[in-house]
């Protein structure tokens, strides 16, 4: 599933990466705040591995399920890269796309869910420490 951000008028205020419970909090400038699983965050990478160079050359990711965020880097004043736990390093995750990951997390990740289930792969529920 390919993700389009839309440029939007407001901006992070807080980023607080949460270990234990594997979730990215993020409060942008309009008073809404996201709370996005790890998981999440590293299926739906903006980088080429995933999203491919062109529409139609996606990669469904899998085995995603207990990836965690090792650290954190901005990105100019536009963005992060986190850095996961499986190695992975070079997606760059917008203020837009972030706020479009969390504002549209109800629809986005059972969608998720359906690609895995149609890709015959069973995702395992994380285990938490």
């Amino acid at each position: 599933m390919r993700i389009k951000a839309e440029s939007i008028d407001t901006f992070p205020t807080d980023i607080k990466l949460h270990k234990v419970s594997r979730i990215l909090e993020v409060t942008f400038d309009n008073g809404q705040t996201f709370q996005l699983p790890c998981e999440y965050l590293r299926v739906f990478t903006p980088s080429a591995e995933a999203m491919g160079h062109a529409p139609g050359q996606e990669t469904l990711q899998v085995g995603k399920e207990n990836v965690t965020i090792n650290s954190i880097r901005p990105i100019g004043n536009y963005g992060i890269s986190p850095d996961f736990s499986d190695g992975h390093n070079s997606g760059i995750y917008t203020w837009e796309l972030l706020y479009k990951l969390g504002n549209e997390f109800d629809v986005i990740w059972p969608s998720y869910l359906e690609e895995l289930k149609a890709a015959n792969h069973t995702r395992v529920d994380p285990v938490q420490n």
